[in-house]
């Protein structure tokens, strides 16, 4: 009797360990089809092995979901930053950390790190860099524009010339309101270039438009421009009334960095010739030495 006992308890405990493994079963196969109605698939890729090592390492419930929700949300935001800097339409990628703060010692550094926070954003500050062409404006707004990107958030690209010019085209075929909504979409607007050449008139009224609509609600402008603000008259076509109310809503809100130094570009060209001078030099000694 003792030992019929013994085997009918053995066939329990047995039988209850294959109900176990296969209500598992059952709900690990549940698991991975609800992963893939939510629409979570490097969770489901990763079940399996995360279901396994939260077993061999003992982890809690919550420890093992947050660790197969954290690659999700991973792949989610590297996909997100992809489609920003897509949409960005940057001409090049540039980031802070390349930029020689050195070569640029008027520039404060810790004024951008500031920035680098991004908590202008919240405050819709634009930010305003001016200096004559190649001291490294373009490659500041553009740093600056990439970590938003970076950051989750929509950001736009374009030069003052290529904004006036695709908004004029808007107006051709009767799509303005489009274009200007489409233009406080991004959370940041880089506005590249403003005064290199001059508007005429109905451009200089479209950018005042979208300055102004930005303004109004509280979305960043990125802007890098050579001339001074007592210049601005000539970017909005000699009109300095319109320059005037722009500059108002500009500079309301705003973080202006002058760069007061020599163009990269003219500084690499002197070096050059400097060195092809000395070469030449070196060469005509080198003649007459051997005459």
């Amino acid at each position: 009797m003792l030992t019929l006992k013994l085997q009918r308890g053995g066939l329990v405990s047995t039988l209850a360990a294959h109900s176990r493994t296969d209500t598992s079963v059952v709900f690990q196969e549940r698991a991975s089809e609800a992963l893939t109605l939510l629409d979570l698939p490097v969770a489901r890729e990763h079940l399996d092995s995360a279901a396994q090592r939260a077993s061999a390492e003992h982890w809690s419930y919550t420890h093992f979901l947050g660790y197969l929700l954290d690659g999700e949300l991973q792949e989610r935001n590297r996909k997100r930053v992809e489609l920003n800097m897509q949409f960005a339409k940057f001409p090049i990628v540039k980031r802070i950390a390349d930029f020689d703060f050195n070569a640029q010692p008027s520039i404060d550094r810790r004024l951008i790190d500031e920035l680098k926070t991004g908590r202008y954003l919240s405050e819709g500050r634009n930010i305003i860099f001016l200096g004559p062409p190649g001291v490294g404006k373009t490659m500041l707004a553009i740093g600056l524009a990439v970590l938003v990107a970076e950051m989750g958030h929509r950001v736009y690209f374009t030069t003052a010339l290529d904004l006036a010019a695709k908004l004029g085209k808007s107006i051709e075929r009767n799509q303005l309101h489009r274009q200007l909504n489409m233009l406080m979409q991004p959370k940041v607007l880089v506005i590249d270039e403003v005064g290199y050449l001059q508007l005429d008139r109905v451009h200089a009224n479209l950018l005042f438009q979208v300055i102004c609509n930005r303004y109004e609600r509280n979305q960043a402008i990125i802007l890098t421009s050579n001339k001074a603000f007592g210049e601005w008259g000539q970017v909005f076509a000699e009109d300095s009334v319109m320059a005037s109310a722009a500059l108002d809503r500009f500079l309301h809100r705003s973080t202006v960095i002058n760069i007061r130094r020599e163009s990269y570009r003219l500084k690499e060209k002197r070096h050059a010739g400097a060195s092809s001078n000395s070469v030449s030099q070196m060469d005509s000694r080198s003649t007459s030495n051997n005459l």
